[in-house]
């Protein structure tokens, strides 16, 4: 039988998994969008965790508009990324300085 603290160690895990692509890669889009992702992943199961263990819904209901803002976020990066990559040649964070205003 899972308890809640299996859920809460595995979403540590992801939280830090995630916070370690973010720091040690700075490089490459990409891996900070798929590491911005897993942290929300990390956090949805909490409340997912959470939500089943005081049997209230609305930590699930809040999951769900976490996940559709996310997919959002992820598919406004990508189009960015896409532009970028047009125009630039690369996705390198690094040359990306014409961003900056």
């Amino acid at each position: 039988m899972l308890t809640l603290s299996h859920y809460l160690v595995l979403s540590a895990i992801l939280f830090a998994i995630s916070v370690v692509g973010i720091f040690l890669n700075r490089k490459n889009v990409i891996i900070l969008l798929m590491s911005i992702e897993m942290m929300l992943l990390a956090v949805n199961t909490n409340f997912v965790a959470f939500s089943h263990y005081l049997n209230d819904p609305s930590g699930q209901i809040f999951v769900f508009f976490i996940l559709t803002v996310a997919a959002a976020e992820a598919a406004i990066g990508l189009a960015i990324l896409v532009v970028l990559f047009r125009n630039l040649r690369t996705i390198n964070v690094d040359d990306l300085e014409s961003l900056k205003g």
